[in-house]
């Protein structure tokens, strides 16, 4: 499994027979690397995976799907509006749902934040319940992306259900879990073989890096793998 991050919570994630584009704010992302382009990113994507509707995660969403034709898989509201803007290749589900979608499974969680998206001006346009996202493949560790959110208690419980083993943490504080919250989540909760934080440095009015996610984790320091926006790692 081959992870890159592209700046805030855009990833991509190379697995078994398919790869992941997981919310891609590209366009606009003043973290996204200037040596790359929505279309390089875009080639050989087969699914993108979209946690909520604000459009620093739905991003360059759509036009990746045309490029690629990749299936977008995402809540109902999310697939439906994708469906307007003329993606046909669409996966719509709920929370608690999964779904089979070949190389690997796909589940939705609960996640406590909001979506919708401003890119038709005010008012904004409601686009579902936010939610993480898991990702079961065949062969490979289950990957949880938490999206934009608080802590929560029943992450106890998608840990006894999906045993996930990487975590894609949110950690910019403000709008999702700061270092503090966000360290006690991944300790508490879960088994993480690799903590993988997102969600900061993309703005000024957030955390601007990961050395105080990195001190609280304490003893399971060594689990996080901080990537400059463009790097990668495997698992």
């Amino acid at each position: 499994m081959k992870i890159i991050w592209y700046g805030h919570s855009a990833f991509r994630v190379e697995i078994s027979g398919a790869t992941l584009l997981f919310d891609p704010f590209l366009t606009g992302n003043p973290s996204f690397p200037s040596s790359l382009s929505v279309e390089e990113v875009a080639k050989g994507v087969t699914h993108i995976l979209l946690t909520h509707g604000h459009d620093d995660h739905i991003g360059d969403a759509v036009d990746v799907a045309r490029q690629s034709g990749a299936q977008i898989t995402s809540n109902f509201e999310i697939a439906m509006w994708a469906q307007s803007q003329g993606i046909e290749n669409i996966n719509p589900m709920g929370c608690g749902g999964t779904v089979d979608v070949g190389p690997f499974s796909v589940s939705l969680t609960q996640a406590h934040h909001s979506s919708s998206s401003l890119s038709g001006g005010w008012p904004p346009v409601y686009l579902g319940n936010p939610n993480g996202i898991i990702v079961q493949p065949k062969n490979e560790p289950p990957i949880y992306h938490m999206g934009d959110t608080d802590i929560f208690g029943d992450m106890a419980l998608i840990n006894e259900l999906y045993e996930p083993k990487v975590g894609i943490v949110p950690i910019g504080d403000r709008f999702t879990m700061g270092a503090r919250t966000a360290a006690l989540a991944c300790k508490r909760y879960f088994n993480f073989d690799v903590v993988v934080p997102c969600h900061y440095g993309t703005f000024p009015i957030l955390d601007q890096n990961t050395e105080k996610f990195v001190e609280e984790m304490g003893g399971d320091a060594f689990r996080v793998a901080s990537m400059e926006s463009g790097g990668w790692i495997e698992t």
